[in-house]
């Protein structure tokens, strides 16, 4: 998708419209676009500030104007006092900032980021990807970034679009797209989810009465395409939406403990039920609740109400 939108490859049918204009034909360098790559395939013999300027240069932008877009674009990434340096001396996120530096430079209309921050380790990811957000409201850009890393998808986006095998499966705001998953592998990929087996017993408007195999009947958001749906139905929910309670009687289903996975700030329980099927839930460790549970405990499962999501296939 990168590649057909900056012109390396060319579309065999369909159209590419930037702003109302056509792309298709145009070859890269007559594009408003500009492309921030996996390996940020820097100039190691030039200087920061050289990197940042050589599309320009290429450009044939004068030479003071260069130069005052370079020094913009350095104080934009913070990194003004390192523009004589060699970018082989610079640590991996400081060459990630200097080659956005170099993409915002010509100030496209449409920045591609393909995939920028996977080479960073975990702590410095997190730091970019606040870093990515600001410049992206600073500078009004639109971003179109890649990744295959869920959460960095919902922290950093306005609009996701969800792809499989050349296809947009869903497209909306990242709350949209966790919360109400219109298809089976969207809510499988976006964050961890129970998917279950159930029934449609009545639907009013876009939601329906469902009864699981488990025996818990609730309602349950309708995808957006319905009037197909068949009577057997996949159900899913959020392991948040889940939790341990005493009382017998006010549970959605109960079931024995399996396994339990500790992750610091909280802890899954994978608890199987009467059919069989594993649900897995996600409480935090909170030190003033007293989660004393042991695999092969029998416990008692409430589903919050409205986190159930009926999937379309």
């Amino acid at each position: 998708m990168l590649r057909l939108i900056a012109g390396f490859e060319q579309p065999t049918e369909g159209e590419i419209l930037l702003f109302g204009e056509h792309l298709e034909g145009l070859p890269p360098f007559r594009r408003p676009v500009n492309t921030v790559f996996q390996h940020y395939a820097l100039f190691p013999h030039m200087s920061v500030a050289q990197n940042i300027g050589f599309g320009l240069e290429m450009l044939g932008k004068a030479s003071d104007e260069i130069s005052a877009t370079v020094k913009e674009v350095l104080a934009l990434v913070q990194m003004e006092q390192l523009a004589d340096r060699k970018t082989n001396q610079l640590s991996g996120g400081q060459q990630q900032r200097v080659a956005l530096a170099r993409a915002l430079a010509p100030r496209p209309k449409v920045l591609l980021l393909d995939e920028p921050l996977s080479a960073l380790d975990f702590k410095l990811r997190k730091e970019m990807q606040v870093e990515l957000k600001r410049l992206q409201n600073e500078t009004g850009i639109t971003f179109i970034f890649v990744t295959h890393d869920q959460e960095e998808a919902l922290t950093m986006s306005d609009r996701v679009a969800v792809m499989r095998d050349g296809l947009i499966l869903q497209v909306g705001k990242p709350r949209e797209i966790y919360d109400h998953p219109a298809r089976r592998f969207v809510a499988d990929f976006i964050g961890d989810t129970n998917i279950l087996k159930g029934r449609v017993l009545s639907k009013n408007g876009a939601e329906a009465t469902v009864e699981l195999d488990a025996g818990f009947k609730g309602k349950a958001s309708l995808p957006e395409s319905s009037e197909n749906l068949e009577h057997d139905i996949s159900i899913a929910i959020r392991p948040e939406q889940l939790s341990l309670i005493d009382d017998a009687a006010a549970a959605s289903f109960s079931g024995s403990i399996r396994e339990i996975s500790y992750f610091g700030s909280g802890s899954d329980y994978d608890v199987i039920v009467s059919t069989g099927e594993v649900v897995t839930l996600r409480l935090q460790n909170r030190s003033d609740i007293n989660h004393a549970y042991q695999v092969g405990d029998q416990v008692h499962v409430s589903v919050v109400a409205g986190s159930m999501q009926i999937l379309a296939d």
